[in-house]
């Protein structure tokens, strides 16, 4: 392997810098992905053995990209052999094997989005509060930020502040208490759960310290204080810690990054090493020079220059419109005019990115209107739809019985006469027994209390399920069993009991039949036979990334995108709409103290762009049922004006009689030709 041959000197040198506390800085589109799979390769070409090294990153992407070009550097045993993953896979294995230690057993679950919000409101009507107290939403948003900087409910309680902390100090306990007593963990957990048992059993921690010697970190920039501590206490004594981030690149605030871990880093870990990445590989430089500008309004960063050998290229194009309808047909009129001009561009190749959703609508009703063919980033993915969500509730109550909150979410899907009163009669005996729902419907004092139809559909239903649990004992066959289990327990077949429609039914079905196609695929890309608790693990792990974004098949369609989701994506043709006050920056970031990230966000926007950057905004715009007057967001007052061409719509569309009257021509001249 030639170091120097395949990459650049600042990136050779962050390669082969191994030992010690080591940050590199790395800017928008200058190739970190191929430093850390080199630097790798590196240590394990200099004798480091490959269990010893760990790579976290923070999406399932980004591992899987690791791996497929570690696997091109070096033998297949050498790779398979280092860790590579993102934090929650990393903690959830060691959860796996340590988790008893917190008094759960091995086989728990993971709750998903619905089930924290049911465990929320449980909780809730537990303490007598209900949605007009309380608003479960600001509950669930306070209990994961508290434990982002690891504050168990004890310490929360301590610390509240006011009647309204006092309540949801006191919901997260009860919410936390039904998680443990169902056997289940939510996303939050992974991380906190981790660093307490490394804080409360040393020879555990000594263990994985021993295992990983060299810690390697991605996207450093959006860490919490959770993932620091985990960190620091892995590498405590070795202090090999290698972290690769972007500081103007920190966008996520809001959900618990802390910005310090990366700005701070030198401070924290003594001799740091410090290399820039500033060679841009992606954009043209009047592109970069605008973002470098941007982004100097900041004054709390690293001082970096982005730079590219791609030549200047054009300049941005600021373009005033009238409002959100003409500045839609503006873009979609656009789109055409430029690959008209330019064989080569594909749909593909364009993508809308703004600051919120909401945007979103009058740009997909002209894309439908221009037929434009479009994917939304962000809509309902295949893997969040109702009935494959029920299908994995099913599963669930396979790997672990205690999961009351699978059980309610199916005990009536599809109907077999077990509704709101065995609900409820479930709840009363389970206060006393202190069991779960799935052995309390086997049991006398339920069944007794059940009318002779519901008592049989009990006994029908605990029996299934008892004979599945032991069927899915043993690995292996995993698709299969998943299909006769779905079709006995009555689920694969009962849908159209649930959905009276027979178009709706049948599509529903074909989406149970494609999950069903998911888990072969699992069990066919396995390197042994696996379990049904691996599968939901995998599956619990899943991000935006993995799920079916196009569904139509048509790959070749413009990318609709919030900037946040279009992190780490780059496209040839970037439009960034309604760059407007109060809409971008938002108007809530003055008040949360979050301008600075705003203009991080406006920075992360601009350098998804390779060749074309068109920034727009209106003169008025409706929101909320009103119109109102717009002003252009003061963050286009950082770009340069020598860079930036200020352009009215039909100066870049050529108007549509003008291309008649040219076709109209050229059609008589052909005409005339063939006479």
């Amino acid at each position: 392997m030639n170091i120097k041959k395949e990459l650049n000197p600042e990136q050779g040198k962050a390669a082969t810098t191994i030992n010690g506390p080591v940050l590199v800085l790395a800017g928008a589109g200058t190739g970190k992905t191929r430093v850390i799979t080199f630097r790798i390769a590196y240590m394990l070409e200099h004798g480091i053995a490959p269990e010893h090294i760990l790579g976290l990153t923070f999406t399932n992407k980004a591992a899987r990209e690791m791996k497929e070009r570690l696997a091109q550097l070096v033998n297949d045993t050498a790779s398979r052999q280092v860790t590579l993953g993102t934090f929650h896979s990393f903690c959830i294995k060691i959860l796996r094997k340590e988790i008893r230690a917190l008094n759960y057993t091995a086989n728990f679950t993971v709750a998903d989005d619905t089930d924290q919000r049911g465990l929320v409101k449980q909780a809730m009507a537990d303490l007598g509060f209900n949605s007009e107290i309380i608003d479960p939403k600001s509950v669930s948003a306070y209990i994961s930020d508290l434990k982002n900087r690891l504050i168990e409910p004890d310490h929360a309680a301590r610390i509240a502040d006011g009647v309204v902390d006092s309540r949801k100090a006191a919901i997260y306990r009860g919410y936390q208490e039904l998680l443990e007593n169902q056997n289940m963990i939510d996303f939050d957990d992974m991380l906190m759960f981790v660093v307490k048992i490394f804080e409360e059993n040393p020879d555990v921690l000594e263990r994985y310290r021993t295992t990983y010697k060299y810690v390697m970190v991605d996207e450093y920039q959006d860490t919490n204080d959770a993932q620091f501590k985990l960190l620091k206490m892995l590498v405590e004594k070795h202090q090999n810690l290698c972290v690769v981030g972007d500081d103007d690149q920190s966008i996520y605030g809001w959900r618990g990054a802390n910005i310090s871990n990366i700005l701070d880093f030198p401070q924290m870990f003594n001799n740091t090493q410090q290399v820039r990445l500033e060679q841009n590989y992606r954009s043209t430089n009047n592109i970069l020079q605008s973002a470098n500008a941007v982004i100097s309004g900041n004054s709390n960063r690293y001082d970096k220059k982005l730079w590219s050998n791609r030549g200047d290229g054009e300049n941005v194009k600021l373009v005033k419109n009238n409002n959100a309808d003409s500045e839609a047909q503006f873009i979609a009129d656009y789109i055409e005019e430029l690959r008209s001009n330019n064989s080569l561009l594909k749909y593909s190749d364009f993508a809308l990115l703004y600051r919120s959703n909401h945007l979103s609508r009058v740009l997909e009703n002209v894309m439908r209107r221009s037929s434009i063919p479009y994917r939304l980033v962000g809509g309902q993915e295949f893997f969040k739809r109702k009935e494959v969500k029920d299908a994995v509730a099913y599963l669930k109550l396979i790997v672990n019985p205690k999961e009351d909150q699978s059980l309610l979410r199916i005990l009536g899907t599809p109907p077999r006469g077990l509704g709101n009163k065995a609900v409820t009669r479930l709840k009363e005996l389970q206060h006393v027994a202190f069991i779960p729902f799935s052995e309390l419907m086997a049991d006398g004092a339920f069944l007794n209390s059940m009318s002779a139809k519901a008592a049989s559909a009990a006994r029908a239903f605990s029996q299934t399920l008892k004979k599945h649990q032991a069927l899915f004992a043993d690995p292996g066959n995993l698709t299969a069993k998943v299909s006769n289990y779905l079709d006995e327990i009555g689920y694969l077949h009962g849908l159209q009991r649930i959905y009276k429609d027979i178009k709706d039914s049948q599509k529903r079905q074909d989406n149970v039949l494609e999950f069903i196609s998911a888990i072969a695929d699992f069990e066919r890309n396995a390197d042994q036979p696996p379990t049904l608790d691996e599968y939901l693990e995998s599956y619990a792990l899943l991000e935006e990334n993995d799920r079916t974004e196009d569904e139509e098949g048509n790959g070749n369609s413009v990318t609709l995108s919030t900037i946040h989701a279009s992190k780490g994506l780059e496209y040839p043709v970037v439009f960034l709409p309604a760059m407007e006050k109060n809409i971008f920056p938002h108007e809530r970031s003055e008040m949360e103290n979050r301008l600075e990230e705003e203009l991080r966000l406006f920075y992360v926007a601009i350098t998804r762009a390779k060749d074309h950057l068109i920034i727009s905004y209106t003169s008025e715009r409706t929101q909320r049922g009103r119109t109102s007057r717009q002003r252009p967001s003061h963050f286009l007052e950082g770009l340069p004006s020598e860079l930036c061409d200020s352009c009215k719509p039909d100066e870049l569309i050529k108007p549509l009689d003008e291309m008649a009257m040219r076709d109209g021509i050229s059609q008589i001249i052909a005409m005339l030709g063939n006479n």
